[in-house]
């Protein structure tokens, strides 16, 4: 499938942000989907999260179509990934979903992720 060619300015359209993973549940009713709450920085937040430590976090919420490739869900918390935050929020199964996350893999889900640690929100430049 040939994609339409898009110009540096509508890429320069897309948000995308380096986030952290602080919280993820399986959304009820859904087989793939997983709620996410990702640190994002506070000028995007939707929402305040405070972990099991009492840290709160300033977190978007997001939902991935990602549970079969991570039986063990749980342990994406912590973990930093790429997002586009301005993408047009969209309710699936019940649950409002405020970005995407980017991933690569046809039978597979790598998560893109940066090659060192980044502060939660660093943006793509």
């Amino acid at each position: 499938m040939t994609l339409p060619t898009v110009t540096l300015d509508d890429l320069k359209k897309c948000d995308i942000r380096v986030g952290i993973i602080r919280f993820v549940e399986p959304v009820e009713g859904a087989d793939k989907l997983l709620r996410c709450l990702i640190e994002l920085g506070e000028d995007v937040m939707t929402e305040e999260y405070t972990d099991a430590e009492g840290v709160i976090y300033k977190v978007r919420q997001i939902v991935s179509g990602i549970k079969p490739y991570f039986p063990e869900y749980e342990k994406l918390v912590g973990q930093s990934a790429l997002y586009i935050v301005n993408l047009e929020p969209r309710t699936i199964k019940g649950v409002q979903s405020n970005g995407m996350l980017l991933a690569v893999g046809d039978n597979d889900c790598v998560l893109l992720q940066p090659h060192k640690p980044v502060v939660g929100g660093s943006a793509i430049h």
